[in-house]
């Protein structure tokens, strides 16, 4: 059965036994099934300790809709903000800084791109980062990307490990903005043989 049939079934307050008999399960399997429903956002869950566990449950996804999506995350970290025309967010997992940075370079947007450069400075776990890259498959722009933030701003430094692994990959496009190239970056552009989309002046901001 899956996760929205159930919560369907499940709707509504319960405790752990009143769910158990509902789907006529033994109550290892209904904690089972709980936490998957809460996996994909299906539950609340509220009380605990002395007072009787209650899971509020829905076929509407109820925790998906507080996660954290791209603007949020780039108007949380970055000196330049964006205006959302649209709310994005992330369903089902919580969004990192090192997805939110490739995810952002996908948009193939001039301003999103730019804004993203600020998140580099919160960079983590550069594996992650590298993973999502190629997920993402923007390995090139990326690491050129990362290049540029490291002119404006002071960041983690990338591991050499995840470098050469960027490096190496090969990538169908030549422009991160499509016909954008920057009069002062050949410099970068001839290393990740991709196409800055920015001059000095548009990192102006990153430095005040």
């Amino acid at each position: 059965m899956k996760g929205i049939e159930v919560a369907k079934k499940l709707e509504g307050l319960n405790t752990l036994e009143m769910a158990r008999k509902k789907l006529n399960v033994r109550k290892s399997t209904a904690i089972k099934i709980i936490s998957l429903l809460r996996k994909e956002g299906f539950v609340e869950t509220s009380g605990g300790g002395k007072k009787p566990r209650l899971y509020k449950i829905s076929p509407i996804r109820l925790t998906a809709k507080e996660r954290m999506g791209l603007y949020d995350i780039i108007n949380k970290y970055s000196k330049v903000k964006l205006f959302e025309p649209f709310k994005h967010k992330v369903m089902d997992r919580k969004l990192s800084v090192e997805e939110a940075i490739p995810m952002a370079i996908k948009e193939r947007n001039f301003r999103i791109t730019l804004a993203s450069l600020g998140l580099f400075k919160f960079v983590k776990d550069w594996a992650k980062l590298n993973y999502f890259a190629k997920k993402y498959n923007v390995t090139k722009e990326l690491g050129a990307l990362y290049d540029i933030a490291r002119i404006c701003m002071k960041t983690g430094k990338m591991d050499e490990r995840t470098r050469k692994s960027l490096l190496k990959m090969k990538t169908r496009k030549l422009f991160i903005i499509k016909h954008a190239k920057s009069k002062d970056f050949k410099d970068v552009e001839k290393i990740w043989k991709v196409y800055i989309p920015f001059n000095r002046a548009d990192l102006e901001r990153y430095k005040e």
